[in-house]
């Protein structure tokens, strides 16, 4: 029986991990949660479970759903803008299938304008493509009530996010470019590869230095990239594709100092918005990439 619990368990983590990080935003915590969902899942009478899946994932949502209540009063205390722990995988056609598409980082920016059941709702629907019914039962909400969930959150994402996919490989290219660019300290490339209305987002945490506020427009982000990008030359940079997008692991030395998550527009031919996260306390979690 022990083998069977721990197979089942196994079967599905990757699928409560990234359910947990969707919702939570934080590699860290998605962990803790699958954790606990494991130690409550080795007490269970696995005879009176019929759906193991959906079973482990209502307690893994339940459980996330409450801890983002919790940390969303201390992001509010937060210094500069708040950004998602980076996911980090080496991405195969076998990881991205089994990820399921997961959430892009620019759209886990904008889910945390959504409160968390709406958030829920709409990872469940939109990223893990669960129907209603299963929805509801994970919430314990009824059918309606989710779409309503889900018919709001969706609102307010449209208001916030363009509707298109660059493709994969296009948007490479350009991320690849830009970095080039940036690392070169290179005015005119920069303006060449950003879109007129990027913007950049960037996450010290008070704890390495970083805008307070988000940046706007290609003349500012390309002034003051053109100045500290050239920091990074020399460092090792590594590329990968979570969620779809493309993002750099910038190393010095063995030490992870900051990752870019880059984002194409609808071309795939410049980038309309960029991602730096440099708060150490948030690269912890890629050490044993080192």
């Amino acid at each position: 029986m022990t083998d069977e619990r721990a197979a089942v368990f196994a079967a599905n983590h990757n699928l409560l991990f990234a359910a947990a990080y969707d919702i939570l935003g934080s590699v860290t915590d998605a962990e803790d949660v699958v954790q606990e969902a494991w130690l409550r899942w080795e007490k269970v009478d696995l005879a009176a479970i019929d759906h193991p899946r959906a079973y482990l994932m209502r307690i893994v949502v339940h459980r996330a759903v409450d801890e983002l209540r919790k940390v969303r009063r201390l992001r509010e205390e937060y210094v500069g803008p708040w950004l998602p722990e980076p996911l980090w995988s080496e991405d195969t056609a076998d990881t991205l299938e089994e990820r399921r598409g997961g959430v892009a980082l620019g759209l886990l920016v904008v889910l945390e304008t959504l409160s968390p059941l709406e958030r829920a709702a709409f990872v469940l629907k939109e990223a893990f493509d669960f129907e209603y019914d299963e929805i509801a039962g994970i919430l314990d909400r009824t059918p309606a009530a989710v779409r309503q969930l889900v018919h709001r959150a969706r609102g307010h994402v449209h208001a916030r996010r363009p509707r298109f996919t660059a493709d994969r490989r296009d948007a490479l290219v350009a991320a690849e470019r830009f970095v080039n660019a940036a690392v070169g300290g290179s005015l005119t490339d920069l303006l060449d590869v950003l879109a007129p209305d990027v913007t950049l987002w960037n996450d010290g945490g008070g704890r390495a230095r970083a805008a307070l506020r988000p940046i706007h427009g290609a003349t500012k982000v390309a002034r003051l990239l053109a100045a500290v990008g050239p920091q990074y030359a020399g460092c090792e940079i590594r590329w990968s594709l979570p969620g779809g997008t493309p993002t750099a692991l910038i190393f010095t030395g063995d030490q992870v100092v900051a990752v870019l998550t880059v984002e194409a527009d609808s071309s795939g031919g410049r980038v309309r918005a960029i991602y730096g996260m440099a708060n150490p306390d948030k690269l912890t979690h890629l050490s044993q990439l080192t």
